[in-house]
């Protein structure tokens, strides 16, 4: 994946301000879960550029350093050809000129090489910057993620009080006995019903009992009047 894309991804989901996603989201959670989601996934990419990154760097720093070891050697050996040639002149050799070309050869490699460090030098320079803004946005994402798992949590845990509170209340007025619409109030009122029905029934049972014995005393009076009208009877007679 290219930097720059991983870049302007960094930005855009570090810029996310996560309250006002939340305000206009249907379901808050879902889109939590799936902004956590897609963090995760971008933080694992960002990973992944930020190490090719550095391995660029560190390609390109050692090519850099190799380059300046080998303007470094190629000096060396210039200054060892001059000083050949100068030691051959001063001897009146005639192969003195031989070793200042050859100084002069080395002294070209050398600029070559050094040419290639001062080529290397903002290379380096701009791969060290792009480094420094990957890390600190891959930080600031991995900050960002752990708020949106806090945001998510405490959501979830929102939500499940809120859920709980309203089965409660729910399950309190299924269970209201002073509401008059509720079954169990149906049923006492059946019950109490019932209960006076049986009232009235034992006190017809209890009224018809009264009567059977007041039968019978008017019964046991009768009987002794008309013992006493005999008794009269039989008095007269004598």
């Amino acid at each position: 994946m290219a930097q720059s894309s991983i870049l302007g991804r960094v930005s855009q989901l570090v810029r996310a301000n996560v309250n006002a996603l939340i305000d206009g989201a249907e379901d808050p959670q879902k889109m939590l879960d799936q902004l956590v989601r897609d963090f995760t996934d971008n933080i694992r990419e960002a990973e992944e550029a930020v190490a090719q990154t550095i391995g660029n760097l560190r390609l390109q720093e050692e090519d850099s350093k190799e380059a300046s070891d080998a303007a470094a050697e190629w000096g060396s050996k210039a200054a060892a050809a001059s000083k050949k040639a100068d030691e051959l002149r001063a001897a009146g050799n005639p192969d003195a000129d031989k070793f200042d070309n050859l100084a002069r050869v080395a002294l070209k490699r050398q600029i070559s090489y050094e040419d290639q460090v001062k080529a290397f030098a903002p290379q380096i320079e701009q791969q060290n910057a792009l480094v420094e803004q990957l890390k600190n946005g891959l930080n600031q994402m991995r900050a960002k993620r752990e708020e949106l798992v806090q945001k998510r949590d405490q959501l979830i845990a929102r939500a499940k009080m809120a859920q709980a509170q309203v089965q409660v209340q729910q399950s309190l007025k299924s269970v209201n006995v002073m509401d008059p619409t509720s079954e169990v109030a149906r049923f006492e009122d059946k019950i109490r019903h019932e209960e006076a029905k049986a009232t009235g029934m034992a006190e017809v049972a209890a009224s018809s009992l009264d009567a059977q014995f007041a039968s019978l005393e008017d019964d046991e009076s009768n009987a002794e009047v008309d013992a006493r009208l005999a008794a009269l009877k039989a008095g007269s007679a004598s």
